[in-house]
């Protein structure tokens, strides 16, 4: 009966202690390394920001910016250099992700962002507008995205929206593409009669 009596006693061993001080160790490292990477992130931000310091300042709404034809309630998801959707342009606000309300007029858009930058994207710099699926990191489904093409300071920019209501994209997208070929147009039309008197 004896030897039953002693597997008994060496099978009830007691826990393992917790090695609290590797464990600790752990934890600070894992924070210090997603800091350093937030730091590195930021860093990369204000790389890009310094490269596209060339941006001139966002044209602000004019006193009179014409009748609404169209508004939109929604959000801003970025602006990226035009046709390359990973090219983000961070400068002057740009980059900023934030609430949007568009207001279409025969001024042209403007475009109000509670917490970031407004800006105003004058009729005569419309490149056009189109539906699409991601824009400056962001990836949605087909069509989710309203993306509208413009021209700041020499440089062609596609800004992504999505509306509260995505049914809304289409009638945005015709308007925006209407607006743009009336104003191509007519500066168009207005330089050729320029030339010629001379």
């Amino acid at each position: 009966m004896t030897p039953p009596l002693i597997h008994l006693a060496e099978a009830q061993k007691s826990a393992p202690v917790t090695d609290w001080a590797a464990r600790i160790g752990w934890v600070v490292g894992l924070l210090v390394f997603v800091v350093f990477v937030y730091w590195l992130m930021r860093q990369g931000w204000k790389w890009r920001g310094t490269l596209q310091g060339d941006l001139p300042e966002l044209p602000t709404t004019p006193d009179d910016p014409g009748t609404p034809l169209l508004t939109l309630s929604g959000r801003y998801h970025g602006s990226t250099t035009a046709g390359q959707w990973l090219d983000r342009i961070v400068a002057r606000g740009l980059g900023t992700r934030s609430r949007a309300e568009l207001t279409l007029t025969d001024q042209g858009l403007d475009v109000v962002r509670p917490g970031a930058a407004d800006f105003f994207v004058p009729a005569a710099a419309l490149r056009g507008a189109r539906l699409d699926k991601g824009i400056a990191g962001k990836v949605l489904t087909e069509g989710g995205l309203l993306i509208v093409t413009w021209e700041h300071g020499g440089r062609q920019i596609d800004s992504g929206f999505r509306s509260d209501r995505a049914d809304e994209h289409p009638a945005w997208v015709e308007a925006l593409n209407e607006l743009s070929t009336t104003e191509h147009h007519t500066s168009t039309t207005e330089h050729t009669e320029t030339e010629g008197a001379r």
